[in-house]
């Protein structure tokens, strides 16, 4: 179990990969200091190989493992993928492909909702993993025996993982399902936000269309501030801060040094001068150009008891399927069918989702079929025509 720290062993390692029909990968990083996410440690493994690489070494150019993830011919194997994929974008520029996640391949294949890595290696193993090194500091060197061992096992035991998921999604004809799923996850606009869509990360605690200006604004000025000098959001300021802001909106220090959520003394630093310019030009914007509030489209009449119905149908036809419900349908998607029908623009009513679940939850919405309970078992039948059973529960 040797740490990879020198660029002719890395070199060797990833060509032994390059020659392999799949790799897994894993990462180890520090983020609660940075914006991004500082790269501690690179794991891969592929039948018959393992490696361990050490991306802080001042001897390591990771030009030929970002190769390794941009090879066409070698399926990407993670767990849990995104946060990995953001790393080696923010560092190599590329995002890995082909990939396979097995925590979507699981719930795909009824493992249930995120099902952990240490689960799903119990559940197909029967192995159980050790996890007392999580949260360990992955940038203090030298990294112990016990550290390197629980790194590895992440990877390790993912080889026969992916090969019991890649043959189960094989068997019920589902790759397509996954593929579907990993287009989103590989697509570039999936790591590449634009700092003027940052606001919609925040909760919305206002109500006027200046005060949405006002924070769309000063949301934008901190994403780009943390990126540039590579802090968390909240160093800059905090969430708390930009919703008080929005509703007080401060012309200058002064009036910026009363807000009750902003640090004592911070109105004269020159991040507080850059951010007042900014407030300054969000309230000179005309009022004819002032953002629009969104606000959830209306409820029909009927609609809460289309979603309760359409929650028993996501349940009954998940439990068909052997499929978690989550992968078919979320709350937000239930919501907005029962009220906007085919008009809901939800992953619910689209591709495989919409053949699995999204056509029968629309006829249930146009009154085509129906749910009712029938000798101790709840079926759907059609309304029209013959009862057809789509699922039950003793």
């Amino acid at each position: 179990m040797q740490l990879i720290t020198e660029q002719k062993e890395l070199e060797s390692a990833i060509a032994t990969f390059e020659s392999a029909e799949f790799v897994t990968v894993d990462t180890e990083f520090i983020r609660e200091t940075t914006y991004w996410p500082e790269l501690c440690l690179i794991q891969i493994a592929a039948p018959g190989a393992t490696a361990l690489i050490d991306p802080l070494s001042s001897d390591i150019d990771l030009a030929p493992f970002f190769r390794l993830m941009g090879n066409e011919t070698v399926v990407k194997v993670f767990h849990a993928a995104r946060q990995d994929i953001e790393i080696i974008f923010n560092r190599g520029g590329l995002i890995p492909h082909p990939v396979f996640d097995t925590q979507v391949a699981a719930m795909v294949c009824g493992f249930g909702d995120s099902v952990s890595y240490d689960q799903l290696v119990q559940k197909v193993t029967g192995a159980h993993l050790d996890k007392s090194s999580r949260f360990t500091d992955w940038r203090h060197r030298p990294l112990t025996d016990k550290q390197l061992e629980y790194a590895l096992a992440d990877v390790t035991y993912l080889i026969e993982v992916y090969r019991h998921l890649n043959a189960e999604l094989e068997r019920e004809n589902r790759g397509h399902w996954l593929n579907e799923e990993m287009e989103i996850l590989t697509s570039r606009e999936t790591y590449d936000p634009h700092p003027e869509d940052a606001w919609k990360r925040l909760k919305m605690r206002i109500r006027k269309p200046q005060e949405l200006a006002v924070l769309q604004a000063v949301a934008a000025w901190r994403e780009r501030e943390a990126r540039e000098r590579n802090v968390p959001r909240g160093r800059i300021v905090k969430d708390d801060a930009i919703y008080e802001i929005a509703q007080q909106q401060p012309r200058d220090a002064a009036a910026l040094g009363r807000l009750r959520t902003t640090p004592k003394g911070w109105e004269r630093s020159a991040a507080a001068i850059a951010m007042l310019a900014v407030i300054d030009a969000a309230l000179s914007v005309p009022k004819e150009r002032l953002p629009k509030l969104p606000r959830p489209p209306q409820a029909a009449e009927g609609s809460n008891a289309a979603a309760e119905l359409l929650k028993v149908l996501l349940r009954l036809v998940a439990e068909k399927e052997g499929v978690a419900a989550k992968v078919l349908a979320s709350g937000d998607d239930i919501d907005r069918v029962a009220t906007e029908g085919e008009n809901a623009n939800v992953p619910a009513l689209h591709g495989w989702r919409r053949e699995v679940f999204g056509e029968q939850a629309l006829k249930l919405v146009r009154g085509e079929i129906a749910i009712k309970f029938d000798k101790r078992r709840i079926v759907v039948f059609d309304t029209g025509s013959s009862q057809q059973e789509v699922g039950n529960r003793q």
